[in-house]
């Protein structure tokens, strides 16, 4: 999981300036078991979504869809002051 806090950045800021930050934040909270199944949707949507995203992004973004903890401290990245 630590592994994965420098790619949550990269998100986070992103998000933050996009103002699209307590969006996200607030359908992750809300999305709760559903994200397992968007997780289902990176999996099998890897063959395209590698050659737009960067290296262990997808790993990164299905194993936080997949982890409540996870999840529930990507969220507190979305929720910090830039």
């Amino acid at each position: 999981m630590d592994s994965n806090h420098h790619i949550w950045r990269v998100w986070a800021n992103a998000l933050h300036r996009w103002g699209l930050q307590n969006l996200v934040a607030s359908f992750l909270e809300a999305a709760g078991p559903l994200t397992l199944i968007g997780a289902q949707a990176v999996y099998v949507g890897q063959p395209i979504l590698r050659g737009i995203l960067p290296e262990g992004h997808l790993s990164a973004l299905t194993g936080m869809l997949e982890d409540d903890s996870q999840r529930e401290e990507f969220v507190m990245y979305l929720q910090e002051e830039t």
